[in-house]
């Protein structure tokens, strides 16, 4: 396994590892949770920094923290040695301390039912298998300008009109009416 198990708390000024190649900040947000919300993502490689951010009708916000991450790696076009900053512990350690890797070899299953979340942890799994990823634990809204832009871009992406449904939180099985059915299948 690439990914390593220990958890790390770093200190806001202290932002580059010396193996990782891209950096990758995080954040998701919640207008209520659930409620609508957004994720952020700003990735630096060298020279080259870009910002990511969407949003969702209705989901909670460790979803929005798991997409941060997600679409933070699935950017990357090539296998990378990353190092992941997010202030979710829930990310962290989900990864870091292979909890979620335990969930997937029990099909996701818990003693009342399955596990939340699954289709997100299983996409952010196959994202570590391909790169090597290392989860680092920040704490949010602690003066790291990379973590307060990416709180920026997923509470304002939280807050557009005509947000996208997060199938994941809304199954397909639901009851949707109107423009929302249209939308729910549309993407």
């Amino acid at each position: 396994m690439r990914l390593k198990k220990s958890s790390r708390i770093v200190q806001a000024e202290s932002q580059r590892t010396e193996s990782a190649s891209v950096i990758i900040f995080t954040d998701g947000a919640c207008i209520g949770n659930p409620g609508q919300g957004g994720y952020g993502v700003v990735l630096v490689d060298g020279l080259l920094r870009m910002e990511l951010s969407g949003g969702f009708r209705l989901t909670t916000n460790n979803r929005m923290e798991l997409m941060a991450a997600i679409v933070g790696l699935e950017t990357l076009p090539l296998q990378s040695k990353v190092a992941i900053y997010t202030d979710s512990k829930y990310v962290q350690e989900g990864i870091g301390r292979s909890w979620a890797r335990n969930w997937r070899a029990n099909d996701w299953r818990r003693r009342n039912g399955t596990r939340t979340n699954s289709d997100l942890w299983d996409r952010l799994l196959e994202l570590c298998d391909h790169h090597e990823v290392e989860f680092i634990w920040l704490p949010g809204h602690s003066g790291n300008g990379e973590n307060e832009r990416c709180d920026w871009l997923a509470t304002q992406a939280a807050r557009h009109d005509h947000l996208r449904v997060d199938l994941g939180y809304q199954p397909a099985k639901m009851s949707l009416k109107g423009a929302d059915a249209q939308l729910a299948f549309a993407f």
